[in-house]
C-alpha cells in the first residue's frame, strides 16, 4: 500500500534585519504550502533574520528579535498542522550557532545546528558562528521564557538528530553540508532517513545551478530518498545575488524545479511523492543495504504526526522532469539585472545614473539595466502586485503600469556622455545610439571647462602647466591629466545623480552605476 506525502520547499527574498517583512514572507510561504496540501515546509538558511547580517550577528538584539519572530510563528494559526522548518541564529551555552528550528503545533521538535560552515570565497561564517562538532549527539536547550510560555516546554533537543514521524524519518542538512566530501545525508540515509532537507543561502555564480542539481540527484541516486532544497533569493543587503533554484528530487530524478531568476519575493514548490517508491528503490541496492546494516544510529525525535493521510490516496503523484538550464548569456543578463532591481527598490531611490563612454564596459552595464526593465514588465504582466507597487513608488506615480521596457528604462535610467577635447565623434555617437535603442534619458555635456579650471589652479600655484604625451608631456604628466578627467567625471556623475531629477521637476535621486575598466576591444559590435 502506497504512502503518499506532499512536501514543500521555497525560495524567499529575505532582507537582512527586516524582521517584520521576513516574518510576513515566511507566513505567506507556509500558507501557500498548506493550501497545496503540504504537511512539511522547508525555508532558506537564516530566513528569520536574513543571511547577510554580518557583524550584526554579534549583537544581542539580532538574537532577541529572531526569538520574537519565532514566537510569532509559533503563535500564528497559519503554522498549525504542518511541520515548519525555519532558519535563525541561536545562542546555546554562550556559543552562537546557525540553526534550523523545527516545530509543530506550538511545540519545538528539534534545534539542529549547522555542522560545516562556509568560510571561503564570499563567505565568512566562522567569523560569526561555531560549527556543531558532536555528530549524532544532542543536548538539552533551555528555552527562553518568552518561548516556554507558548510551547509549555522547558527544554528541547539541540544537536545532530533526526525526526521520526508516524510514517517516515526526516533529516536536515544546511547549505554547505551538501558540498562537503562526506555529507550528512550519506549516514542519515543509511540509518533509514527517507526525506532529506537542505536550507541554503547560496549565491549565484555562472553555471552553479548545474552543480546544485548534480549534487542533489547524485545524493538520491546512490542512497535513494527524497531531497528538498530551499534557497534565499535576491540581494539581502550585500553585493551577492542569491538565485533561488529551489528543487525537490527523489531517487535521482527532479520532481519540482523553482525559478533561478525571479522577482517574486515568495516562491513555493510542492511535490506529492510515494514513500514506498523510496523503500523499493533502496531494497534493490544490495551494497547500500550492506552498509546500512552496519550504520551507527542517529538520535531520533519522535513526532506524533504523519506526513501522509487517507485524503492523499487520490492525489496524483508528481512526475519526473528534465531540469531546464539557462544559457550562460541568459545567466549573465538575468542575474545582475535581478540584483539591480532588488538594490534599487530597497534604496528608495528613483533610478540609476550611468556615465556612458561608448565602450564595452558601460554599454554592458546599460544593457543590464534594460534587462532589469524587461523583467519588471514581465513580472507586472504576470500579475506580480509587489513588483507593481515597487515600480510605482520608484517612479512616483500611483496609477503607472509598466508595459514597455524602453519606456520604463526612460523613467529609471539616465545616461550621460561626458565629452572632453580628447573624445571622438565615434564614441559620442555610440553612446547616443545605445541610449536610443534602450530608451534611456540621455544627456551630453563637456567637461573641458572643469578640467581646465583644475589644471589652472595647479599652474597658478606651481607656475608649471602639464601636457598630454601627444603634446610633448612626460608619462607622469600624461597620467595626472588622465586622472583629472576621470575624477571630474566622477564628481559630475554624483552631482547629476543627486540633482538631475530635481532639475526636471521630479522627486528623488539616482544611484550612480560604475563599470569596470576592462579591455575595450571592438568586440561589442
Amino acid at each position: 500500500m502506497g504512502r503518499k506525502v506532499t512536501v514543500a520547499t521555497c525560495a524567499l527574498n529575505q532582507w537582512a534585519l527586516d524582521f517584520e517583512g521576513n516574518l510576513q514572507r515566511i507566513l505567506k510561504s507556509i500558507e501557500i504550502a498548506k493550501c497545496k496540501g503540504a504537511r512539511y515546509r522547508l525555508g532558506p538558511e537564516l530566513e528569520i533574520c536574513g543571511y547577510g547580517c554580518w557583524d550584526h550577528y554579534y549583537e544581542s538584539d539580532t538574537l532577541l528579535h529572531s526569538l520574537q519572530v519565532l514566537a510569532a510563528l509559533l503563535e500564528s494559526p497559519v503554522t498549525q498542522d504542518i511541520i515548519c522548518d525555519v532558519g535563525m541564529p541561536v545562542m546555546h551555552r554562550n556559543v552562537r550557532y546557525n540553526c534550523r528550528v523545527i516545530f509543530l503545533n506550538r511545540r519545538i521538535l528539534l534545534i539542529r545546528p549547522k555542522m560545516a560552515l562556509a568560510n571561503e570565497g564570499n563567505y565568512r561564517e566562522l567569523r560569526w558562528f561555531t560549527p556543531w562538532s558532536r555528530t549524532r549527539q544532542t543536548e538539552e536547550y533551555f528555552l527562553p521564557r518568552m518561548l516556554q510560555s507558548l510551547t509549555k516546554q522547558e527544554t528541547v533537543p539541540f544537536g545532530d538528530a533526526v525526526l521520526a514521524t508516524r510514517d517516515t524519518c526526516i533529516g536536515s542538512e544546511i547549505c554547505e553540508e551538501l558540498w562537503t566530501p562526506h555529507s550528512p545525508h550519506v549516514d542519515m540515509g543509511l540509518d533509514g532517513v527517507e526525506i532529506f532537507t537542505n536550507a541554503s543561502g547560496s549565491h549565484h555564480v555562472l553555471r552553479k545551478a548545474h552543480a546544485r542539481v548534480d549534487l542533489v540527484t547524485m545524493a538520491t541516486t546512490k542512497n535513494g530518498g527524497i531531497y528538498l532544497l530551499a534557497n534565499q533569493k535576491g540581494c539581502d543587503g550585500d553585493r551577492l545575488y542569491y538565485d533561488g533554484c529551489a528543487l525537490i528530487a527523489m531517487n535521482g530524478h527532479i520532481l519540482a524545479q523553482g525559478s533561478q531568476f525571479s522577482l517574486d519575493d515568495v516562491e513555493v514548490l510542492t511535490a506529492t511523492l510515494d514513500l514506498e517508491d523510496v523503500r523499493s528503490y533502496r531494497a534493490e541496492i544490495s551494497s547500500r543495504n550492506l552498509a546500512a546494516s552496519k550504520a551507527n544510529p542517529y538520535p531520533r525525535v519522535k513526532v506524533d504526526f504523519a506526513l501522509s493521510s487517507r485524503e492523499d490516496l487520490l492525489e496524483p503523484l508528481s512526475e519526473p522532469l528534465e531540469w531546464k538550464y539557462h544559457s550562460p548569456a541568459e545567466e549573465i543578463s538575468l542575474g545582475p539585472a535581478c540584483w539591480l532591481w532588488d538594490f534599487l527598490r530597497r534604496s528608495q531611490q528613483a533610478g540609476f545614473f550611468l556615465p556612458l563612454s561608448g565602450g564595452v564596459d558601460s554599454t554592458a552595464t546599460a544593457c543590464l539595466v534594460y534587462s532589469m526593465c524587461r523583467q519588471v514588465c514581465e513580472a507586472v504582466n504576470n500579475g506580480n502586485q509587489e513588483v507593481l507597487a515597487d515600480v510605482r513608488t520608484i517612479v512616483d506615480q500611483l496609477d503607472y503600469t509598466p508595459r514597455d521596457p524602453r519606456e520604463l528604462c526612460g523613467r529609471v535610467l539616465t545616461t550621460c556622455y561626458m565629452a572632453s577635447e580628447n573624445s571622438s565623434r565615434e564614441t559620442r555617437d555610440r553612446a547616443a545610439e545605445l541610449a536610443r535603442q534602450i530608451g534611456s534619458h540621455h544627456i551630453g555635456l563637456d567637461i573641458d571647462p572643469a578640467v581646465k579650471a583644475v589644471v589652472g589652479i595647479f599652474s597658478l600655484v606651481t607656475g608649471k602647466r602639464p601636457l598630454f604625451a601627444v603634446h610633448g608631456g612626460s608619462r607622469r604628466e600624461n597620467l595626472a591629466l588622465q586622472n583629472v578627467q576621470a575624477r571630474i567625471r566622477m564628481v559630475v556623475a554624483y552631482l547629476f545623480a543627486q540633482l538631475s531629477l530635481w532639475a526636471r521637476g521630479a522627486r528623488g535621486g539616482l544611484l550612480v552605476l560604475g563599470s569596470a575598466n576592462v579591455d575595450e576591444r571592438k568586440t561589442w559590435a
